[in-house]
């Protein structure tokens, strides 16, 4: 029984936008890092006692950092932190939220390529990663007691 060890089309996009995403998460990741550490940006933890909350669990983190700083109504937990993209520290979770969402953009690529080779499984496969991973990322779905 031979195998094809050949890529298929579709194969090397993802292969191609996984590693663009990539690069341009890790670019920003160090810009952004940069902008924080370097104090270019405000930030709402100061960089000299972030390391007092480092041994916390993450519930006791954020009670302190909204106690400290934020003063919210409710803890910062999901996405809220889009709100504070204007402060250094949390404008870090930017490139981290686009190297999670990578994946997602890759499935969505490469779906028209799939249905056009009449590979239909593997395209309907495709569309519901996508759609899994974004009701996951978006906290529609949720498991554990968060």
């Amino acid at each position: 029984m031979s195998q094809n060890t050949q890529a298929t089309e579709e194969q090397v996009l993802y292969a191609d936008i996984l590693e663009k995403g990539m690069y341009a998460g890790l670019g920003l990741m160090i810009i952004t890092f940069a902008l924080y550490v370097l104090g270019i940006m405000p930030s709402i933890v100061p960089v000299d006692e972030i390391s007092i909350y480092w041994s916390q669990p993450v519930h006791d983190y954020l009670v302190a950092i909204n106690t400290n700083f934020l003063h919210w109504e409710t803890l910062p937990t999901g996405w809220s932190w889009m709100k504070l993209l204007g402060y250094g520290d949390f404008l870090n979770f930017l490139p981290v939220a686009i190297l999670s969402g990578i994946t997602i953009v890759c499935y969505i690529v490469i779906t028209p390529g799939l249905f056009a080779r009449k590979d239909k499984a593997m395209a309907i496969m495709a569309i519901a990663e996508a759609v899994i991973l974004t009701l996951a990322a978006s906290g529609i779905l949720s498991a554990g007691g968060h």
